[in-house]
């Protein structure tokens, strides 16, 4: 039944709404996608977008890079998921995470057991290239951006796989991307 509405995220979209009761969350390496898709993937279904790094910023009168220097990661991971845990309130929205908070295991459950992970996964030469587009990321500024990616994904990636959603965030327009998302939700819920 999937493969006849595979090519209407539309109606996806219709399907997913009748039963979506909980935040969607989007995790994943820097570069991969996370708020542009989210935006995306918020606006076709009709619900609700929050980047939390923007909240993160906001609830702190300061950047990321701006906490990162003065007071820490830990600081930092701390308030992500301080602020992660208002987000995730019962309510259909699409939060957009930093790549570095669901590895932390408080922030990792309270997002399983309260919402659906989607992990947006993408090659390291596609990260590098999105990644060079911006100079705000604090965990880049200290090396070769491959080099970083490459090592956060060993890192990361078997982390990341414990969502309950995998989706590959391929070069392309994002609806492909928030398509393979809609399909991904689809099979999940059964």
């Amino acid at each position: 039944m999937l493969q006849n509405r595979k090519s209407d995220p539309a109606r996806l979209a219709g399907d997913i709404m009748r039963w979506l009761d909980r935040p969607l969350v989007l995790v994943g390496l820097m570069g991969v996608g996370k708020s542009t898709v989210g935006k995306r993937l918020a606006s076709d279904l009709g619900i609700g977008f929050v980047d939390a790094d923007e909240e993160i910023e906001k609830a702190a009168h300061m950047t990321i890079s701006e906490i990162f220097e003065k007071f820490g990661e830990p600081y930092f991971r701390d308030g992500e998921r301080r602020v992660i845990s208002r987000l995730i309130d019962g309510q259909p929205r699409v939060i957009a995470t930093g790549g570095g908070a669901f590895m932390n295991e408080e922030t990792r459950q309270l997002i399983l057991s309260g919402a659906i992970a989607i992990w947006l996964n993408a090659d390291i030469k596609t990260l590098v290239e999105r990644v060079s587009r911006r100079n705000t990321r604090p965990l880049l500024r200290d090396g070769n951006p491959a080099d970083v990616l490459t090592r956060l994904a060993e890192q990361r990636n078997p982390i990341y796989a414990q969502a309950q959603i995998h989706v590959r965030s391929k070069d392309g327009p994002h609806h492909r991307t928030v398509t393979s998302i809609l399909e991904g939700l689809v099979e999940w819920h059964g």
